[in-house]
Formats: C-alpha cells, structure tokens, sequence
C-alpha cells in the first residue's frame, strides 16, 4: 500500500474510533507483555492506549513510560484495521529510544460490535485492539485491549 493511501486508511480509522469513544467510556484496560530474547519478560496491567495525529501511544499505568508507534501500513479487512508498523518510539525516564521492528502487526476494531480476527477464534471488542510485534533485538512485545481516547 502506498503511503498516501496508508495515511488515509489510518486517518479513517482515527475518525471512526472517534465515533466509536464518543459512544461509550473507557478506562486503562490495555496488558502488555514484553519478552526478552532470553526468555525474562515483564507484564504491564492497566496500561492507557491512545491514538492522536495517526500514531498510537502505549503508556504504563505509572505515566514513566510510553511506546509510541509512529508509522504503519494499514490495511481494512471487513469490519477490522491491520497494521503493520514499521517504527516505534519508547519515552522512559526523559529520555528517547528509537525501537527498530523486525516484524508486527496490530489489529483495530473500529466498529460499535465485536469482531472476529480473520482466520483465528479471537474475537477485538469494540474500539478493541491487539498487538504482536518483535525488535530488530529479538523482543517480542504482545498487548491487547481498549482504545481508551482519539484525538484527531
């Protein structure tokens, strides 16, 4: 997908979740999980996820750090968005770390009703959203939950 029309699919996706939010309030309800290369990993509960000018932004329930995904090909399949992010940002204790993505997805269910993933059981709730994606240093990063806040 060319940039242009990735860029118009995500700023769809953003107007549609705006909708979407404005129907219903949502809390920090996002888990994340991040797996090391050597096995060690670290779960995050009540992490908020917001998405704002076509990025979306992951922060851990004590406000000190947030990974922002910045760039994304995105793709509507059925009621859904996949994406494919190709850059990521980490914000931790004033400082910046760009994050190189070996490989990734993130799945949004923009719509008022529930969703089934295609070819999987797993079923996004509305504004829902999962992700899977591994860095260039063999991380493997997991989160699912709920857009918590749009801005456009």
């Amino acid at each position: 997908m060319k940039a242009p029309q990735a860029r118009a699919l995500w700023a769809l996706l953003v107007t549609l979740l705006t909708i979407a939010a404005t129907s219903s309030a949502a809390s920090a309800t996002g888990t994340v999980r991040v797996q090391q290369r050597d096995g060690t990993a670290k779960t995050y509960t009540n992490v908020h996820i917001a998405i704002k000018d076509e990025a979306m932004a992951i922060t851990s329930s004590d406000g000190k750090g947030t990974l922002v995904l910045g760039k994304a090909a995105c793709t509507k399949v059925d009621e859904l968005i996949e994406c494919l992010p190709y850059d990521a940002t980490l914000f931790q204790n004033g400082r910046l770390f760009h994050i190189r993505l070996q490989s990734g997805t993130v799945w949004l269910n923009p719509s008022m009703t529930r969703q089934r993933l295609t070819h999987s059981s797993t079923e996004l709730p509305p504004r829902g959203v999962e992700l899977a994606v591994t860095t260039m240093r063999g991380t493997y990063v997991t989160m699912t939950g709920v857009v918590d806040e749009v801005h456009k």
